[in-house]
This record gives C-alpha cells, structure tokens and sequence, in this order.
C-alpha cells in the first residue's frame, strides 16, 4: 500500500471540524476506496483548546497558516479560512509553490486569485482542487471538468445560494415577509449575523464566475457580472407571481451571445411547471445546456458542514488515488495561461420579457403617462393589471405590467422615466421572466 497522505488543515469552524471527524470516523472506508491512509497530520485555528468533537492530539498544531502550508509533515493543505486576501490568500500561494496539493471550500478567494493560484498549480505539477466552493455538496466542478469532454457549453445557471432560497420558498409558502424571514433564517444557522454577502448576491456571483470560466474558457471575471438581490422583494411580487403561473427564485446565469459572454444575477419568475421552480429551501441546482449532451441539471444539498465538508473530502480522495507522476488536468478545465480575457456581452433582448410592478398616485392621467413612456422605449406589454389598496394607502394603486421581448435599457430608461414623472409613492420593482428552464 501506497505511503499515507498527511492532511494540514486550516480553519476548524463548522466545515473544518466535520472534515476532520469524517476523515476520523470514516478512516478505514476512505483507505479501502483510495488505496492509502489518509491522516489529519497538521492543523491550525485561531483557539487550540476549543472542543472540536474530535481527537486532534496526534496532529502537530500551527500558529500560522502560511507555515503549516509549507511543512514538511503535510502533503494537502486544506483551507477552510475564508476571505479573498489576507491568511487564505498567504497559505494557499504559500502551499502551491511549496509544490503542496490544495483544497479549498473559499469561493471568494478564486473569484479573485483563482487564475494565478492555477498557474502556479499547473507550474508545480500540483492539484488545486475546490469542489466545495461551489453548489455544496453538488459535484458540478468534477461533472464540468471531467465528465463533459468535447461539450460546448451555451449556458449555464442556477440556484447558488441556499439563504436566499429557503427566504423566498418560506416567503411563498407561508405568505410572511421578507424581514421575518431572514430573522428566522439567522436564527436557524442559514443566514449570517451580517447577511448582505448572501441577500445582495454577492455569493451567487462569485460561485458564478467560476462556473463561467469552467464553461467558456475565460478568465475569471467577478467584477462584469450584474448583481441584484432579493431584499427588495416583496409579499405583493411574490403573491402577482403566483397568479401569473411563475415562482420567485435568484438565479445566476450565464451564457455565450454573440458579443461575449453574459452574466447576471438576480430575482427571475420561472415557470411553476419548470424543474427549476421544484427547488425549495436551503437546496441548490446547476443547470447546464451543451451541444451534445443537451440539459443537465444537478441538485442537492448546497450550504452547511457536512455538505460542504463532503465535497472538500471528495477532493482529498481524489488527491489520495492519484500517484507520483500522474499528469493532473488543468484547474480550470483548460491551461490557466491559455484562458481568454472575459469579453462582456452587449446588453441584448431577453426573450422572456418582464415583471414591472408599479405603486403610483391613483389619479387621472397616470396610467396614460406609464403606457406612453413604454410606448416611447419601444416596449410591447402583453399585460397590465391594477389592484386598488385599500385601508390608509387608499388614494394608492399598484400596476403590474408583463412585457413582450425586450432589453434591460429599455426596461429600465422606461421605469426612470416613470419615476420621473412623479407618479410612484414607492420603489418600482422589475424582475425578469424566464420562459424555460
């Protein structure tokens, strides 16, 4: 039997406390299957004396992430830190031209370093692996890397971020607001004390971008994606939905134009009928549209230690199975250094049109005004719909508008016009509707 693989990992919380249990608990399983011990050789956290649930007394503790990265006790780093600088960054750089395998879970960190921390994998003859970064537990790095050969990929979205689902799933099912909801979800674990880097999309879009890269060939490019969240979504727009046959989900997506490459991120009413829609609570779903294979949809658990944890021990088999000599394939799917610059796409017509949800003074004269600034943009409504409200807002209506095709500048230059022209008491909202998918 092959020499054991010695493990160093970095960050004890949730995740990096059930990768260490797992890897205890299910040592002789993973030996069996990997053809190798693989042992917890080093580790470093902020607080050695915390209770892990785990017997670490056999690993040799480090201080300093960046020197356990390039002991000579470890043969994988494992970083579990997180953030997209500072000890993460410094490790991981650290462990790679160290000519140490890595695994990380750190979506933030190859958002933005993930093009140059694969050169210096790919010039080491080292594995940088990230399986967990992410979708979870969901093996949609290993499907596009390994599993697609000689598919051309034309698309590719998805539910990234499971706060945001389960918010919009409790939203709908239980018909409360969107604060009450994030409180709960704070209170469950699924929501962070500070939540904006998952309600504002911020996450989505890094886990994104990485997808995008895999997908067509490009450089990473986190800062060309646009974002918008859910915290502007209201009971009323989840309620209008409903009616129209659609579902509220936050999506990514991106895909190949004839431009470039177009990503976004934000609320999208999908078709209640449409597997994407079938997607509740704190799951994720990757969709991907080639030319041979057609659409392939996985889904499956996408936040929490043990899923997340899963993917990071997936990772370490793989490194365990593979031998000294052994051509590793590039980290991104093709050479990093043969990566094309990210080319943003024109904006372009969307062919599912959209959702405009409207709260304007009820008075003579503004339901012309708001079909005439949609008729000056050249946007096309297959419907408009108005509701009275009732109670202290009585001298209030909302107008819900369904567009035909059209683009997003169109949309919007209509709605700040709208805005301009002093009709709204409140902020409009405009989701875009996809027909498929």
């Amino acid at each position: 039997m092959a020499e054991a693989l010695r493990v160093g990992i970095a960050g004890l919380g949730t995740v990096g406390a059930s990768v260490a249990r797992v890897l205890h608990d299910k040592a002789a399983e993973l030996t069996r299957q990997c053809g190798r011990d693989i042992v917890v050789a080093a580790v470093s956290a902020r607080d050695p004396k915390r209770d892990r649930g785990v017997d670490l007394n056999a690993a040799k503790w480090f201080d300093d992430p960046a020197k356990m990265a390039q002991a000579a006790e470890i043969d994988v780093f494992v970083e579990l830190i997180g953030g997209d600088e500072g000890p993460a960054f410094a490790a991981v750089k650290t462990a790679l031209e160290a000519g140490r395998h890595v695994v990380t879970a750190n979506k933030a960190l190859l958002a933005k370093h993930g093009v140059a921390l694969a050169e210096i994998a790919e010039k080491k003859g080292v594995l940088l692996n990230y399986e967990a970064a992410v979708a979870g537990g969901i093996p949609v790095i290993k499907t596009m890397r390994e599993a697609m050969a000689g598919n051309s990929v034309t698309r590719v979205f998805g539910i990234l971020n499971g706060t945001c689902n389960y918010i919009l799933t409790r939203m709908e099912a239980e018909g409360i607001s969107f604060d009450a909801c994030l409180k709960d979800a704070q209170r469950l674990g699924y929501a962070e004390a500070d939540p904006t880097f998952d309600i504002e999309g911020h996450d989505t879009a890094h886990k994104l971008s990485i997808l995008t890269s895999l997908a067509f060939g490009t450089k990473i490019a986190a800062n060309d994606i646009y974002m918008e969240g859910i915290s502007n979504i209201t009971q009323a727009d989840i309620r209008a939905a409903g009616d129209l046959g659609y579902r509220i989900k936050l999506l990514g997506v991106a895909q190949r134009t004839e431009s470039g490459i177009e990503q976004r991120v934000h609320p999208t009413m999908v078709p209640t009928a449409s597997v994407i829609a079938q997607v509740h609570g704190v799951v994720n779903a990757v969709a991907i549209e080639t030319d041979i294979l057609g659409e392939l949809l996985l889904s499956g658990p996408g936040a929490g230690g043990n899923a997340t944890a899963s993917a990071v021990i997936g990772d370490i088999a793989d490194i365990a199975k593979s031998r000294p000599g052994f051509q590793h394939g590039p980290v991104f799917g093709r050479p990093a250094k043969e990566l094309k610059p990210y080319k943003k796409a024109q904006m372009r017509s969307h062919a599912g049109g959209y959702f405009i949800r409207l709260t304007v003074h009820d008075r003579i004269g503004v339901f012309a005004a708001i079909a005439k600034r949609m008729a000056d943009n050249d946007i096309s409504l297959e419907s408009i719909v108005q509701h009275a409200i009732s109670g202290e807002a009585a001298a209030q209506k909302t107008v819900i508008l369904v567009t035909h095709e059209t683009t997003e500048a169109a949309v919007r230059k209509a709605v700040d016009g709208i805005t301009k022209d002093g009709h709204l008491t409140d902020k409009p909202q405009v989701i875009r509707i996809e027909r498929a998918g």
